[in-house]
């Protein structure tokens, strides 16, 4: 038997997850179903939206939590993956949870762990923190919560959770190795959220779309599709809409990809009020739209007299994203060429990522600064650049450690893009932006 964990610091907390982590990702939901029962069920407390996809959950969670938030209700939600600081994995009213209460929270789901492995097998590093977020909600009771699915959706320990809404953004190739390899193996995983008696919303077109439409038919649930309303215009800060019942619509998250994802969002608040859970009138939702912030997604930051975007993406659909954005805003960036600061994960499609971004002609005279982050699945800056090369791309250079990459590509004119891993993404953002919600305690307190 493991002594208890009560007293946890938010250092031993934080190390308890991560020796957690060996023991990878196993898809199911019995061992997060089991901790929860040892928890007295605190998934039970919160009602809300569950949101699968392949690309935009981030982006469709921040724009309903924005439009919530401004018209009065309390929202829990789960952005991940946490770009800072681990905190971030558990946000109430847009800030993320305290490390003390982080601390007591992990040091009583691990107390329960061992009952739930002796029969189930040990839980992992992400059953856990589902648990705690919900343990976390049934604490401050939010009136609505806003949860991301972590892989999938079927097997995912979020689905041990039904809040009465569930929403699949899109279907896209993704986790191939644990989804399918077809749009239609995919879709079914994450078709899989939505229950008996749920409001389903879903973006998804062709392959994607049909297996959705099947799942809710077969168990009699009423399903939105949403298309992509059209698109008014853009500049430095957002983009402007026409959406169905608002008219013109101000998205202050950059992208036209986000009209997509406006309308989703939009969908989801209809579901929420018909599901009797929370109701957000036109001028909140304006409002919330307006003012969203996804931290690390197109986000652009003004340091040092230079522009600095951020944005994580890691596979092909959204590095194509990224690259029409990416022209669309260049117009409104200071002059100069680009310097791209890159890095990725060994398990990503490397190859389709840069292909997509080489798409965009404001690379075109781009210098490319590889770099690498310290964890076990990141490729090396070297073999990043060779994989650049190959692509055709222009001055490419290694620079393995991450911030010297970053401080490297500030010196000199032109904006400067960090792109290709959320995790590169969280140590750009930590350099450049000091934000007290996000300073963790001194590790040397912890030991």
């Amino acid at each position: 038997m493991t002594a208890p964990t009560a007293g946890l610091t938010y250092g031993q907390a934080l190390r308890a997850l991560a020796e957690r982590g060996r023991f990878g990702v196993r898809l199911g939901l019995g061992r997060t179903r089991a901790l929860l029962r040892e928890l007295d069920h605190p998934e039970r407390t919160v009602r809300g939206a569950l949101v699968a996809g392949t690309n935009g959950k981030g982006s469709v969670l921040a724009l309903a939590d924005a439009a919530l938030r401004a018209a009065g209700h309390r929202v829990g939600s789960t952005p991940k993956p946490h770009l800072v600081t681990y905190r971030e994995r558990i946000c109430v009213d847009g800030r993320p949870i305290g490390a003390d209460d982080f601390a007591r929270l992990v040091g009583r789901v691990l107390d329960v762990a061992d009952r739930v492995a002796r029969r189930h097998g040990e839980p992992t590093e992400f059953e856990l923190l589902t648990a705690v977020v919900f343990a976390r909600f049934a604490e401050v009771r939010p009136d609505v919560a806003l949860v991301e699915v972590g892989l999938g959706g079927r097997l995912d320990a979020t689905h041990a959770w039904d809040g009465g809404v569930a929403v699949v953004t899109n279907v896209d190739f993704d986790h191939m190795d644990r989804l399918g390899e077809t749009i239609g193996k995919i879709a079914r995983e994450k078709a899989a959220i939505i229950e008996r008696g749920d409001l389903a919303v879903t973006g998804a077109r062709g392959d994607g779309l049909a297996v959705i439409r099947r799942r809710a038919r077969r168990i009699a649930v009423p399903l939105t599709e949403v298309g992509s309303p059209p698109l008014i215009g853009w500049d430095r800060d957002g983009i402007d809409v026409d959406l169905p019942g608002l008219g013109r619509t101000r998205v202050g998250l950059r992208g036209r990809h986000q009209a997509a994802n406006v309308a989703i969002a939009d969908a989801l608040l209809d579901a929420l009020e018909a599901a009797g859970i929370a109701a957000v009138p036109p001028a909140a939702r304006r409002l919330g739209y307006a003012t969203a912030v996804w931290p690390g997604r197109l986000e652009l930051v003004r340091t040092r007299e230079r522009d600095v975007l951020l944005d994580g993406a890691h596979n092909p659909s959204g590095a194509a994203a990224l690259a029409v954005s990416l022209d669309d805003l260049r117009p409104f960036l200071a002059a100069g060429p680009i310097t791209l600061v890159s890095a990725s994960m060994a398990d990503k499609d490397v190859d389709g990522v840069i292909a997509a971004l080489l798409t965009a002609d404001a690379l075109a005279d781009a210098t490319i600064v590889c770099a690498s982050l310290d964890l076990p699945r990141a490729m090396p800056a070297a073999d990043l650049a060779e994989h650049w090369r190959a692509h055709g791309a222009g001055p490419t250079v290694v620079e393995p450690d991450a911030v010297t990459a970053l401080e490297r590509a500030l010196v000199g004119d032109g904006p400067v893009l960090v792109a290709g891993s959320l995790y590169l993404v969280g140590v750009a953002r930590g350099h450049l932006i000091d934000d007290p919600d996000l300073r963790d305690p001194d590790p040397a307190e912890d030991a």
